[in-house]
């Protein structure tokens, strides 16, 4: 293998691990709609304000998301919506794994 491709391998496992929280998830999810403000994630997520920010913070720092001063908040938006692409696809697969195992498939 060449050093050309384990460097993509690698930087594929940073962004899936950036992605490997259910509530990042969720996050990834909401800002494909747009920009948004914590206190708009916290209720669209019913998560805790510092949780949501603790997550935010990993997000950023995996250059997944940017953040946007307005005013006296930050807006929150994707950096790349490839991001969001791969996020709603891993959704749709484990609803689509799921059916099949209710109904007696092999997922």
């Amino acid at each position: 293998m060449t050093r050309v491709a384990t460097d993509g391998y690698e930087a594929a496992g940073e962004l899936l691990r950036a992605l490997a929280a259910p509530l990042r998830i969720g996050i990834v999810t909401e800002l494909s709609g747009g920009a948004r403000c914590v206190h708009e994630l916290v209720e669209a997520l019913g998560a805790p304000q510092p949780l949501v920010s603790q997550h935010l913070r990993v997000l950023r720092g995996a250059g997944i998301v940017r953040g946007l001063r307005r005013g006296r908040e930050i807006a929150y938006s994707l950096t790349d919506e490839h991001v969001a692409h791969i996020v709603a696809d891993a959704v749709s697969h484990s609803r689509e794994a799921r059916v099949g195992m209710n109904e007696g498939g092999a997922p």
